[in-house]
């Protein structure tokens, strides 16, 4: 009993873990173009670099967000947006 206890319990689905991965998080706040900093704060996020390898790399490899300015990536300029495919996957998701 105790054990299908833990297995219910430590047993998360798909869906479940999906929810909390950093690019769905990412994409529910990202509205229009926003800057990075924008972004971080809509996330409640402090640290420049937490930010940028746990949320933004990640979101940009899979093509769910592009950079506005792609060919120059440290701009001050510089927003993101969804892709298509981000759109996509975060209407899959029931987050947009």
């Amino acid at each position: 009993m105790l054990r299908m206890i833990l297995d219910s319990v430590t047993t998360s689905t798909p869906e479940v873990a999906q929810e909390v991965t950093p690019e769905v998080r990412l994409l529910s706040v990202l509205t229009g173009e926003m800057p990075r900093q924008q972004l971080k704060e809509a996330l409640g996020l402090k640290d420049n670099e937490h930010f940028r390898k746990a949320y933004l790399l990640p979101a940009l490899e899979a093509g769910l967000i592009e950079m506005t300015i792609p060919d120059k990536p440290r701009s001050s300029k510089q927003k993101y947006r969804l892709t298509d495919k981000g759109c996509q996957w975060l209407a899959q998701r029931g987050g947009g």
